[in-house]
């Protein structure tokens, strides 16, 4: 036989396709949460997520005489950051390498701008699903105090030629057409690409077009405040909250917020003229960022937050072993998108946070589910404007509406802050817990809108 020639194989069947298994949703913590150039102004990605991972591994230990830390106790670790400086490429890898966990465990990095920390949920509870791994710690860190502060681009492309120039003459000649204005560098804008608006002055947009009132945003701040205080008093939050650098709770918490004390603050959104997202130069124009009436505070918009937040999935199989108990199982997911770059002079429908207005109505069709099927519905407060603009996209779609009693139960995102990549392990592991509360079977829904005109949404089940 020649050496090139290979015996020929006995023909095998193909292996038979796995069975999906349910994915349990085990405990999560994370830090608490920071308002930028605070307590955490100096605290980076890495730093956060290694305390969040961390604070998992020792709840863990007082649970189960298997720890984390242990040699394959944890499959991977998936996890993302919006803001990222370079040093950060390989974020969750490093942090696996600076933390409790066994260096020999595998990690990767994902990013979906604010689904960022569902998205990591979903990823990994995809694998878990498919028997490729029993286990995974997944969720994201973002400060917004430690943004990345870029190089001036024309200095940037100066610094190159010089490094491809082949003469001290050439170095000299390209370094003599710096300037002054090239030393000062390029800051983080929270605005979009496509429309150089903010996502607040897209969110002004919305408001307008669904009518949403002033006081409703007001009323809907005003109770996530209420909520968070709540729970936080009843000791909710006591096995999920890691203290760090000095905080205990979530710092942007004010107990004693009221629709009275909101109505006092000033509208901080849709008071500029700006170009129009679908119509470039009309500042005039009706359906643009600017109105008559702007209804959008500080009060009733997120703050810019640094924190982490982290959730442990695994297999039933896996948490039976170390004698875990399951808080809930994730059950279904889905994304969307939106052309907001046009969909905000249409009617708002697709407006920059509207993409879980089109998933979740998709999400239902395929589970089987209505709203009135959920126990806990968990939404994203960006802004109040944009939550209650969601709900009411999901009325006209024919899903009925959200008892206010069912709705963030316990505080979302006005109320604790919204680090970008760290508000979906956040819900993930405040719904999961809601619902291992009742002792009985249930569901929760779970919607998050990103910039880029997306939405990722879940569905966690208790059995």
């Amino acid at each position: 036989m020649s050496p090139l020639e290979l015996p020929r194989q006995p023909r095998r069947d193909p292996l038979p396709a796995p069975r999906p298994r349910r994915v349990a949703v085990v405990g999560g913590t994370r830090v608490p949460f920071a308002r930028s150039d605070g307590p955490y102004a100096t605290a980076s990605n890495q730093e956060m997520l290694t305390a969040a991972v961390d604070g998992l591994v020792e709840h863990v230990g007082r649970f189960s005489r298997f720890g984390l830390e242990e040699p394959g106790a944890v499959g991977e670790l998936v996890a993302g950051a919006v803001l990222k400086h370079s040093r950060d490429f390989n974020l969750a890898r490093e942090t696996v390498l600076g933390s409790r966990l066994d260096a020999r465990t595998p990690a990767y990095d994902i990013q979906q701008a604010c689904g960022t920390g569902l998205q990591a949920v979903i990823a990994a509870a995809n694998k878990i699903t498919l028997g490729q791994t029993e286990s995974a710690i997944a969720g994201g860190a973002d400060t917004a105090s430690d943004a990345p502060l870029g190089v001036n681009d024309q200095l940037r492309r100066i610094l190159l030629e010089v490094r491809r120039t082949k003469s001290a003459g050439a170095r000299l000649k390209a370094l003599a057409r710096i300037r002054p204005g090239h030393l000062v560098p390029d800051i983080p804008r929270n605005a979009e690409p496509r429309t150089g608006l903010s996502m607040g002055e897209h969110a002004a947009v919305t408001a307008r077009v669904w009518g949403v009132t002033r006081e409703a945003q007001d009323e809907l701040a005003a109770a996530s405040h209420q909520r968070l205080a709540a729970a936080y008093e009843r000791g909710f939050f006591a096995d999920q909250v890691v203290p760090f650098r000095g905080l205990a709770r979530d710092q942007n918490l004010r107990p004693g917020s009221t629709v009275g004390k909101l109505a006092s603050l000033k509208p901080v959104f849709g008071l500029k003229h700006a170009e129009n997202p679908g119509n470039r130069g009309n500042s005039g124009n009706p359906d643009g960022p600017d109105g008559p009436a702007p209804t959008m505070t500080a009060g009733n918009s997120t703050p810019l937050t640094d924190g982490a937040a982290l959730v442990l999935l695994a297999s039933e199989e896996w948490a039976s072993v170390r004698g875990l108990t399951p808080l809930a199982y994730l059950t279904a997911y889905e994304t969307a998108a939106v052309d907001f770059v046009r969909g905000d002079v249409a009617g708002g429908e697709d407006g920059l946070l509207m993409a879980p207005a089109y998933a979740v109505p998709r999400m239902l069709e395929r589970a089987g589910l209505g709203l009135d099927d959920f126990d806990f519905v968990e939404v994203h407060e960006a802004f109040a404007s944009q939550v209650l603009a969601t709900l009411a996209a999901w009325e006209k779609r024919g899903l009925g509406t959200v008892d206010r009693a069912r709705l963030n139960v316990a505080g979302s995102s006005l109320a604790t802050g919204h680090p970008f990549a760290a508000t979906g392990a956040r819900i993930v592991a405040t719904l999961a817990k809601l619902l291992a509360e009742r002792d009985a079977p249930g569901r929760g829904l779970i919607s998050v809108c990103a910039a880029g005109g997306q939405g990722v949404t879940a569905i966690l089940e208790r059995p």
